[in-house]
């Protein structure tokens, strides 16, 4: 982490070395701004200037994020909405074969009662 210096900010979980917050500070300082910053405390103005840069960075990278995060929830609910079409389009299926079975077994119980009357007839006469 670095240190808090008159000219050296804290960058809150951000680990960076002081060239790096002194290259922020120069940036966000327009040159327009010199004298202003001179007469009105100087070291206040380019600290606020160094935080809006850093408020809107992160201001972006929140959006890029939400943009994210809403494109992987519209993918998820379409897949949801696939899935639970399958879903109906299995339990169809599962009713359809569930009748068959039943219709094949009283097909099954008639065929063999049938063999087993005409066995027994057969065997009493």
């Amino acid at each position: 982490m670095s240190r808090n210096r008159p000219n050296s900010f804290p960058t809150a979980g951000f680990e960076g070395s002081e060239m790096a917050n002194q290259s922020e500070l120069e940036s966000a300082t327009p040159l327009a701004q010199d004298s202003a910053t001179s007469m009105h405390g100087g070291q206040s103005d380019s600290a606020g200037q160094v935080i809006l840069k850093l408020l809107h960075k992160t201001a972006g990278a929140a959006e890029a994020n939400s943009r994210r995060a809403l494109e992987t929830a519209q993918r998820l609910s379409t897949q949801l909405h696939a899935a639970r079409n399958r879903i109906g389009e299995l339990e169809a299926q599962v009713q359809l074969y569930r009748e068959k079975s039943e219709c094949a077994e009283e097909w099954f119980k008639r065929i063999s009662t049938e063999i087993e009357n005409r066995l027994i007839s057969k065997t009493e006469e």
